[in-house]
């Protein structure tokens, strides 16, 4: 099953901007990591594998695997209980991680299991893709680029920033409205970006 939604940016830009001026750095996938783990605790039925001896199974945390590129293909490694986590502390294990999985340093514990993955290509030319979902977890998201568009606001055309995450899920897992669920609370999460920061 593939499901789709656009996120608007501009809170979240807006918040990224003001934490660049107090000297904070951190990057639209780290909140895409945040918001999306904060959705999963938000929907624990997300949270799941399937199993072929019990069925429908419970993860006990919310671990993220990230997609990241290396010379020897994609590799992901994973931000363990990333509910628990900070945006900053995020932000801080997201760039170890991928700066160890450039380097060919990660140890297994590092890449091997995640709950979720996230595959984000918004550093490219790509609006909206689907993803491969990574067994045995049951859902993977893909993130396209960030981009302007012209909307109508009360009967006025105005710009603003979107952004289209796609989910790739098994529909064993998925099955009824957890997708939508998961979505609506990701897009509540980006649009409302002063969450992430509690």
């Amino acid at each position: 099953m593939y499901l789709s939604a656009d996120a608007n940016l501009d809170a979240l830009m807006e918040m990224r901007a003001e934490l660049k001026s107090a000297g904070v750095k951190v990057s639209v996938n780290d909140c895409v990591i945040k918001a999306v783990a904060m959705a999963l605790a938000e929907v624990p039925a997300a949270n799941c594998y399937w199993s072929h001896g019990d069925g429908i199974s419970s993860n006990t945390s919310v671990d993220i695997s990230m997609a990241v590129s290396t010379d020897k293909g994609l590799i992901t490694p994973i931000i363990k209980n990333a509910d628990k986590l900070s945006l900053m502390e995020i932000g801080k294990d997201a760039k170890r991680l991928a700066l160890k999985a450039r380097e060919n340093k990660l140890t297994p514990q590092e890449f091997q299991g995640g709950t979720f993955s996230i595959s984000n290509l918004g550093m490219f030319p790509v609006d909206k893709f689907s993803a491969i979902i990574n067994p045995p977890q049951a859902c993977i998201m893909a993130v396209g680029r960030g981009r302007q568009v012209v909307m109508l606001r009360g009967g006025v055309p105005v710009t603003t920033n979107v952004m289209t995450v796609t989910l790739s899920a098994d529909m064993r897992v998925y099955a009824g409205d957890v997708g939508a669920k998961l979505l609506a609370a990701f897009k509540a999460n980006m649009e409302a970006p002063a969450k992430m920061m509690m």
